[in-house]
Order: structure tokens, then C-alpha cells, then sequence
């Protein structure tokens, strides 16, 4: 499904339904001064399926760049637009996906997709193409191994996952620690590197079992788990699994403490949580709490048109697309010159890093840190630094 995104002043969002199945629309932000072609960026991501909610977010967060970017003039007068392609974060889609945007000469660059699996299905097509693959989410850290056409913000799994275990281990004091994790190659990846990174610390991994993406019924991996006798559960999920299994576990009068990977931070998480969710420790490298003024002006901003906080997703989608503007801005509007800007650029604004810069021997920013949260009375909020109850 294909979702084309462009702005134009007095005109509705309309969206035409093509054969029943594909989707055509046409948004964004204000109109130019004259009609100048639009120049297009190409995304990959789910739009249905399990991950949608992903992708919902973020559309939020690139159409709130492209108010802020063609109400400004877009680049050189001409404006910025979107194609949104719906993988549902399967790789076989993204692979054709990648094929249709490498044709498509219009397409600058491709951001995308949620999952490094389904991204690095693609990456060979991509490179071949000589078309970028900005892998804002993609946090695995072989992604940027792909080729000199792979970059991304997203913090890897290298370092991602010790800050979750120093979180768990240093912050929260836990010893005996059980892992439930995606049986995905993210899953996998994330749980290793956990894993060395809690034992460094001091703790122990008690258990870890791997759950298949579609599995629905937790129970009996709770009763194994439970049997360890662990101080804490640690999830490497995505937001739908996340809640399904805490739901489960408190259910099954599992009380001991659980803390997250950072994907689970979104609004989904608590919606399908509901007050199960209350006390799961988890991080992010964006919270709209965040006293910092370009976090505030982003957040007041999406509220006003939103009516609600943004989320992680909806942050990284902001800043790609602001990046991917400054790139075609600073350095030229073909795929070449794309490819070369990544490379120099720098001092961009970013509501998660401050300001962009990418290392040009990993092709990922560094920088960010993670902020440590905890879920509240139904939302979450920054952890006080409290011990933790150890409720085995």
C-alpha cells in the first residue's frame, strides 16, 4: 500500500481508495509560492499488521516536519514529500518495496524500515541503487555494515542494550535476572548483548527464553521462568508482546519487578497494558518531560495539532525527515549528492540528540542517552531513582 504525501493551502487530506486494497493520499504543510516539483523521500514501514501502530506514529512526526519545512519554503522553493509504502515490517515486502523505490528515480533517499530485519533484507538493493537507506529505528548493530548506503540514528544494540542492563543491575539493584526476547535476529542480538553486559555488572541470567513473534499465550514461559525464582523479568519486546505478557504474568500472580527495551515506549503499550503495565521499568532516548527548549517547542507543537504527547517513534520520524530536508538543502537533490551529504553533515538540529552529526566509519550518530522511565498511574514518567521492590 502506497500512501503519497504532499501540502497544498485550503486543500483537505483526501484519501482515494485505488481497487478496494491501495491507498492514495495527499498532506502535508502549507503551499509554496509557486508550484515547484516536490522532491520525494521514500518510506518503508507498517502501516497494518502488528506494527501499525508504528508506523501511525510515524506519520505524525514526518508531517509535522513537513508543516515546519514547506511553510518555511521547503528546499530552494521546492517542496517535500513523502511516499509511504506498507511492508507491515515483513522483509519479503521490503525487499520489494526497495526494488520499486531503486526504479522510481524521483525518490532521493529511502527512510525505513521499523525492524532491522526487514532493513537489512533490503540493504543490497538499496546499495546497489546508490539510494540512501536511512534506518532512523534500525538499531542492530550490523545495519550500518550493509554498505556505504546505510546509515542510521537509532542508538545500536552495542550500545543500547548495556545501558538497559546498567539500568536493571546498577540502578534498579537486581541480581537474578529471567529474559523473555523476540526470537528475531533484533531479539536475539539484543539478548546476547544484554546478557554480557549484566554478567559484567555483577548479576546472573537465570533464564532466557526465546517467543516467536505471532505467539499470543505466555503462560506456560512464565511457569518455566518462575521457576528460577528471578528478582526481575526483563522483556526484549516490541509494544503488542511487551503488554501481553506483563498482562499475563500479573494475572498469573507473577509480581516480580519487570523492566523493558525501549521499544515498548509508546501510548500502545499502555492501552494494551492497561493498569498491568503500572511499575514496568523501561528507557528511552526521548521523553516529552524533557526541560530542554527544542523538545518543549517539538512537544507544544505536536499537542496543538495532535491533542496528545508524542512518543520515541514519533520524535525519530520528526528528526529524520528535518535531516533528510538539510541534506537535500545543503547538498543537492540527487541520489549522489544525498549519499556525499550524510556524510558532512552536521550542527542540524534534533529533539533526541541536539544536534545531528554521523561518524563516518559507523554511519550512526552518537551521542544520545538514554533517559530511564518508569510507568505510573498509567503513564510514564521519569524514574526517581528509588530502589526498586524486589518481589521475587
Amino acid at each position: 500500500m502506497a500512501i503519497l504525501w504532499n501540502n497544498k493551502r485550503g486543500a483537505t487530506r483526501k484519501l482515494l481508495h485505488l481497487a478496494g486494497a491501495l491507498a492514495l493520499a495527499t498532506c502535508g504543510a502549507m503551499p509554496m509560492a509557486h508550484a515547484a516539483d516536490p522532491y520525494w523521500v521514500g518510506v518503508t514501514g507498517p502501516l497494518s499488521g502488528q506494527d501499525a501502530q508504528y508506523g501511525e506514529q510515524w506519520k505524525r512526526g514526518f508531517d509535522l516536519a513537513l508543516d515546519q519545512i514547506n511553510s518555511n519554503g521547503g528546499i530552494n522553493g521546492h517542496p517535500l514529500s513523502y511516499q509511504f509504502e506498507d511492508s507491515r515490517s515483513d522483509p519479503r515486502q521490503a525487499v520489494a518495496i526497495a526494488q520499486k523505490f531503486a526504479d522510481d528515480k524521483r525518490i532521493l533517499l529511502e527512510l525505513g524500515d521499523l525492524s532491522s530485519g526487514a532493513s537489512m533484507a533490503a540493504s543490497p538493493v538499496y546499495q546497489r541503487a546508490g539510494l540512501v537507506q536511512f534506518g532512523f529505528t534500525n538499531s542492530h548493530p550490523d545495519f550500518t555494515k550493509g554498505g556505504d548506503y546505510m546509515w542510521s540514528t537509532a542508538i545500536s544494540q552495542a550500545e543500547e542494550q548495556p545501558l538497559l542492563a546498567h539500568y536493571v543491575t546498577k540502578g534498579l539493584g537486581f541480581r537474578k535476572i529471567a529474559v523473555l526476547y523476540l526470537n528475531t535476529d533484533w531479539g536475539r542480538t539484543s539478548k546476547d548483548i544484554f546478557a554480557k553486559a549484566a554478567t559484567a555488572d555483577g548479576a546472573q541470567v537465570v533464564a532466557a527464553e526465546a517467543y516467536q513473534p505471532n505467539e499470543k499465550d505466555f503462560r506456560a514461559t512464565l511457569t518455566r521462568v518462575r521457576s528460577e525464582q528471578p528478582d526481575s523479568i526483563v522483556l526484549i519486546s516490541y509494544y503488542s508482546d511487551g503488554a501481553q505478557i506483563v498482562r499475563q504474568a500479573r494475572a498469573a500472580g507473577v509480581s516480580t519487578p519487570i523492566a523493558a527495551v525501549g521499544s515498548v515506549y509508546s501510548p500502545k503499550f499502555l492501552d494494551l497494558g492497561g493498569p498491568a503495565v503500572n511499575g514496568v521499568y523501561t528507557e528511552s532516548n526521548f521523553f516529552p518531560g524533557d526541560p530542554r527548549p527544542e523538545v518543549q517547542s517539538f512537544v507544544q507543537r505536536y499537542r496543538a495539532r495532535y491533542g496528545a504527547d508524542p512518543d520515541t517513534f514519533a520524535a525519530r520520524a520528526y528528526d529524520a525527515m528535518i535531516l533528510s530536508a538539510e541534506v537535500i538543502r545543503r547538498y543537492g537533490a540527487d541520489r549522489a549528492a544525498v549519499h556525499d551529504g550524510f556524510a558532512k553533515i552536521n550542527d542540524v538540529p534534533s529533539v533526541i540528540f541536539g544536534k545531528f552529526k554521523f561518524d563516518p566509519q559507523t554511519r550512526r550518530v552518537a551521542g544520545a542517552k538514554n533517559l530511564e522511565l518508569v510507568v505510573k498511574d498509567g503513564k510514564f514518567a521519569l524514574w526517581d531513582g528509588a530502589s526498586a521492590v524486589h518481589t521475587p
